[in-house]
């Protein structure tokens, strides 16, 4: 079992602008891209990138997904701060 994660993620308020984000991922736009002019949180400037953490570091509904979903593929996750499109790098 995994316990540390290195993801990106796109930080937006409304369902519908993370799901159109997805959409662009999948035509090929490039991830850093879109979280520098879409991302609510300050990561955005960097790309998007939360860098390394432990299992349990971030929000539970944030983490579960992180730690459980396809490493590569764009997930979608709706916590108190909004909906984040991540992308999990690796994990170890």
């Amino acid at each position: 079992m995994a316990n540390t994660a290195h993801a990106l993620h796109i930080l937006v308020k409304h369902k519908e602008q993370a799901d159109d984000i997805i959409a662009q991922l999948k035509k090929g736009a490039k991830f850093q891209t879109l979280a520098k002019k879409f991302s609510s949180c300050p990561s955005g400037k960097n790309g998007g990138d939360l860098g390394e953490f432990k299992r349990g570091q971030m929000v539970p509904q944030f983490d579960k997904v992180v730690f459980s979903c396809e490493v590569l593929e764009p997930q979608l996750v709706k916590t108190r701060f909004g909906w984040h499109v991540i992308k999990v790098l690796y994990r170890t």
